[in-house]
């Protein structure tokens, strides 16, 4: 992914469609079946919230009467509650965050879930625009934004709310005209969160996409290491990653100066309100309209009210990533396949006719730069046909439109008469067995690599499969022989070996239709004549589709088709488009010591 994709990244259309209302609104379904704990975690904290709002009246009546009288003993009594209310408030608080974290861990698992599942369901070309760095930040630290802020700071706020309601009301009953007094205070914290709130949100979602700048460019960096050091790409590897961090810190910055500075605010509003209720406090006092103990009570319960507002300033941060997080999850949920299964497909049945290329076109950006023109052929079951041309030419499109990665602008493809857009993705995905150039392996052991964790496919298969590809040689040398562990990207093998594992696994799924991409194109000669053989069984009596450079790999098929700018421009077999002497010819004799059509490749 080139750096300039990533410099002016921007929140998407649908991320800024989606408030934050219906983020969580959509989160409310995944909460529905935990109602009766989420019930009992609250009711724990409301028990906590008044039982905190009782120990500051006690500790007022100790004043105006314990204190006052010389009762010693009441005194003690009352200082003795108070500790036993904060010991059981403690319990209560700690009881209800560990059935909340469970609640929590489990809805974000669920979510998690959701979200693979649909990013598994979405077409090649999304991945096409979205790096894995983007992905992987949406599934992991997007999700644990919103369960940190599910688990821990909506309790709090919750919480708050029912905390400053309770200390206001206790305000009122023992002093309206002080609490009179102190309720001015609450429409201009109100306004200083909304205004916080209204001019960080767009910059708390930056940040966010910052963020996953920074995975996603870290991510492809730490893939390609042995190329960034081979080429001497180190400066520029370092380049970049100062440039997106300096990014993310500059929004970063803004965020942070805007949270000191609501902070600060607050906390000389809450100064101004003790100043207030000492002022104002004495003079009622002198007056017998309230008591020492009911000043002292409002500074503590001033001081509590702004213990939530403490909270919010250090949860702020908190709740706004979970914000931007919530709406990027959803963005994602919310992207929809374009190439949907039909609401009523066709059964597949046994192929035993032929697959057919009928006038196709396709463009990969879906405009007049197209991949394939008009491109029209037919293979019938059990016949072999190779895919010959420059790089480019349109070949390995053949491949992606025919497993239905991408539909035609134009034209149609059938097998066996249907069309595949009538057929379900998974049936039609059945019937093929893709060889890539690009080996991919799968963290696991050699056999699971094999079946690709399918429990359909049984270990006789995957030994019968390895062994026909001739894979078996390698394999039987292995410390634990098929339960040995691929390490990252297959690293414990060679190239050639990988190969060999991708051919045993398409063995083994016993497909109707082989396509090879380009399969041999990546081993040695010598392993390439190793595998010679094994492909002739494999591809008998089986339709195959192969995808070739090495034009000695496809000299025995059944029919050529040469593909030059998305157009078939010559088709037969390889005697008669060598006797064309065309641009196939030309093609084979660039690969040939010789011009006579037979002698073996250089190799």
């Amino acid at each position: 992914m080139t750096a300039e994709f990533y410099e002016d990244e921007k929140a998407t259309a649908k991320e800024k469609e989606i408030s934050s209302r219906q983020a969580f609104g959509k989160l409310l379904p995944l909460l529905r079946e935990h109602t009766r704990g989420l019930l009992f975690c609250f009711s724990l904290l409301a028990g906590a919230t008044l039982m905190s709002l009782y120990w500051p009246i006690l500790l007022k009546n100790a004043v105006d009467t314990d204190i006052k009288s010389g009762d010693f003993d009441s005194l003690l009594r009352t200082a003795l509650f108070i500790a036993g209310i904060q010991v059981t408030t403690i319990l209560l608080q700690y009881i209800q965050r560990i059935r909340l974290e469970i609640i929590g861990q489990d809805v974000m698992v669920t979510l998690k879930r959701k979200l693979f599942h649909h990013i598994l369901s979405l077409d090649v070309s999304f991945f096409d625009k979205n790096p894995v760095g983007r992905l992987l930040a949406r599934v992991e630290s997007d999700t644990e934004a919103l369960r940190t802020l599910f688990t821990n700071t909506v309790v709090l706020v919750i919480g708050d709310f029912l905390l400053i309601a309770g200390i206001y009301a206790v305000m009122f009953y023992y002093s309206w005209r002080l609490a009179s007094l102190l309720l001015v205070a609450v429409p201009v914290v109100a306004l200083l969160v909304v205004v916080f709130e209204r001019k960080t949100t767009g910059r708390f979602l930056a940040v966010r996409k910052k963020m996953a700048e920074v995975t996603a460019t870290l991510t492809e960096f730490l893939h390609g290491m042995s190329i960034v050091q081979a080429f001497h790409r180190g400066a520029y590897a370092r380049s970049r990653v100062r440039h997106v961090n300096h990014d993310k810190f500059k929004e970063d910055a803004y965020v942070n100066i805007a949270v000191v500075i609501f902070f600060n605010t607050v906390f000389f509003l809450e100064s101004v309100m003790f100043a207030v209720v000492l002022f104002f406090g004495d003079q009622w006092r002198q007056a017998q309209l309230i008591t020492s103990g009911t000043i002292i009570m409002f500074i503590v319960l001033i001081w509590r009210s702004f213990d939530p507002i403490w909270r919010v300033s250090e949860q702020l941060s908190t709740i706004q990533k979970a914000i931007a997080g919530a709406k990027r999850i959803f963005a994602l949920l919310a992207t929809p396949q374009r190439l949907p299964d039909p609401s009523k497909p066709v059964p597949v049945p046994p192929f035993n006719k032929s697959i057919r290329f009928e006038n196709v076109w396709f463009s990969y950006t879906g405009d007049d730069n197209y991949a394939l023109r008009d491109v029209s052929f037919e293979i019938p079951a059990g016949k072999r046909m190779a895919l010959v041309g420059v790089t480019g030419g349109g070949k390995s499109t053949v491949i992606s439109l025919l497993l239905r990665l991408y539909d035609p602008q134009k034209g149609r493809i059938t097998i066996d008469g249907v069309d595949i857009r009538d057929v379900r993705k998974a049936d039609l995905r059945r019937m093929f067995a893709l060889v890539l150039q690009d080996i991919f392996l799968f963290p696991g052991d050699v056999a699971s690599n094999i079946s690709l964790g399918s429990d359909e496919v049984e270990q006789a298969v995957i030994e019968n499969a390895a062994r026909t590809v001739e894979a078996d040689r390698f394999i039987e040398k292995l410390p634990d022989k098929f339960g040995t562990e691929v390490s990252e990207k297959g690293s414990n093998f060679s190239r050639g070996e990988r190969q060999l594992l991708s051919f045993a696994r398409a063995l083994a799924s016993e497909p109707e239709v082989l396509l090879l991409d380009e399969a041999t194109s990546s081993v040695d000669p010598e392993t390439e004549r190793t595998i010679q053989s094994s492909l002739k069984k494999l591809m008998a009596d089986r339709t195959s589709i192969i995808v070739a450079h090495r034009l000695s790999t496809i000299l025995d098929v059944d029919r050529i088709l040469v593909i030059r700018r998305g157009e078939i421009i010559e088709r037969g077999t390889h005697t008669e488009l060598i006797l064309q002497d065309g641009y196939y010819a030309r093609l084979f004799h660039l690969q040939f010591k010789h011009r006579n059509g037979v002698l073996a490749d250089d190799g």
